[in-house]
């Protein structure tokens, strides 16, 4: 057989109140190769998670495995090459990027002809939740959650003109640290506050009224407890709403922060990096295709 290359988008999730449900992708690509092997399990060649070789193999074999479980089809072992930019421990999908991109070239070599919805029910059992694996797999927006024993994804289109100024630290956050971080209960205020922020910010999505998206990114469950991990992070906010930005929330569990902007990002990256200068700074659209066969 031979190998295949798949690209998968980073992607930014949560958008603030929408924990674990809502996300968007990114312009800012991993590429994955998966070559079989004569030997049983997996060796990776990465220079973007050298640094955590033997966590990623282990990552990577559990989505092999789960795919020839769910397939049953029989087991091969096979090396795997990552590529690209999006970095890991940043709050922008990488551990995404791998198990959807080794899923993905899996069903390719193994000519399983899985469709987009079942690669999201095998990489959201993976990842324990949609939000990175439903805009890494679809594209554009989406919001996504268990209802009875599937994923339901609601996804729409994000035109170019809005843009997601990016800042990137130079410091990792760790995903388990953050999540321990969060409450396990949350009081009636905090949790109807943020049900009506994430429903006006999925409604605002869908009707392409961006400018209804001011004041709804605040979020009152995990981004202030986060925020001893990436104490900048109200400050950057500020600076890039005050410059122009429509609103900005802590991508994913961080490090990475996001400014959404319809006007003036190079002004807004600017403001969010002078509160944060060890970082760096790209301004994306996003990517409506998702997941894609590069051959």
């Amino acid at each position: 057989m031979p190998s295949a290359t798949i690209r998968v988008p980073g992607t930014t999730a949560n958008l603030g109140p929408g924990f674990d449900t809502l996300g968007i992708a990114v312009k800012l690509y991993n590429r994955v190769r998966v070559t079989p092997a004569g030997k049983s399990g997996v060796r990776i060649s990465s220079p973007i998670a050298d640094d955590a070789r033997a966590g990623a193999e282990q990552m990577l074999w559990g989505a092999a495995a789960l795919f020839f479980k769910r397939t049953r089809t029989t087991k091969f072992g096979f090396e795997i090459s990552l590529t690209g930019d999006v970095p890991i421990a940043r709050g922008l999908g990488s551990s995404v990027t791998a198990r959807l991109g080794a899923v993905a070239a899996l069903n390719e070599l193994a000519r399983t002809k899985l469709d987009r919805q079942v690669l999201l029910e095998l990489v959201t059992e993976l990842e324990g939740h949609p939000d990175n694996a439903a805009p890494a797999i679809f594209g554009g927006f989406t919001a996504a959650g268990m209802v009875a024993d599937s994923v339901r994804v609601v996804r729409c289109a994000v035109p170019a003109k809005l843009k997601f100024v990016t800042l990137i630290p130079r410091f990792e956050v760790s995903t388990a640290q953050a999540r321990k971080l969060v409450p396990q209960s949350f009081s009636k205020a905090d949790t109807v506050h943020n049900l009506n922020r994430a429903s006006l910010i999925s409604a605002a999505f869908a009707l392409g009224d961006f400018e209804a998206l001011r004041g709804c990114f605040d979020d009152r469950v995990h981004q202030p407890y986060r925020e001893q991990l990436i104490p900048q992070l109200s400050a950057v906010i500020r600076a890039g709403e005050k410059a122009g930005a429509i609103g900005g929330w802590l991508s994913g569990s961080g490090s990475t922060i996001m400014c959404l902007t319809l006007e003036k990002p190079e002004a807004v990256a600017a403001a969010m990096q002078r509160q944060l200068k060890d970082s760096d700074i790209h301004i994306l659209s996003a990517d409506n295709g998702g997941v894609t066969v590069v051959r």
